[in-house]
């Protein structure tokens, strides 16, 4: 294969991969970075990762509700868990580890 069919074959497959929606191990970094601080340990009445009797009801609202609470913030926690610059999908993702953890 020559190097322009390479890069014609290249260069929409890279651009597929920037396009695609956090997965699970970035939600599990986002996580370790922002979350972890009161979701680790329950600081601050968050339900800690891990409690599924803590996550509970929580999931019974469904992700839509979880996904909005964690963006917009609920209770004591701040809006993308403080840290403004997250994007959507990146406390999405975060929201889909910590669930995962917590069933």
């Amino acid at each position: 294969m020559n190097f322009k069919r390479l890069m014609k074959l290249a260069a929409p497959a890279a651009a597929l991969l920037i396009a695609l929606p956090a997965n699970a191990a970035d939600g599990e970094a986002v996580y370790n970075k922002t979350c972890k601080m009161c979701h680790g340990s329950g600081m601050m009445g968050a339900p800690k990762t891990g409690d599924s009797a803590a996550w509970a009801d929580r999931i019974a609202k469904g992700e839509e509700t979880l996904y909005h609470n964690a963006i917009n913030g609920i209770g004591k926690m701040k809006p993308k868990g403080g840290k403004k610059s997250l994007t959507d999908e990146e406390v999405k993702a975060a929201v889909d580890y910590m669930v995962a953890q917590s069933k």
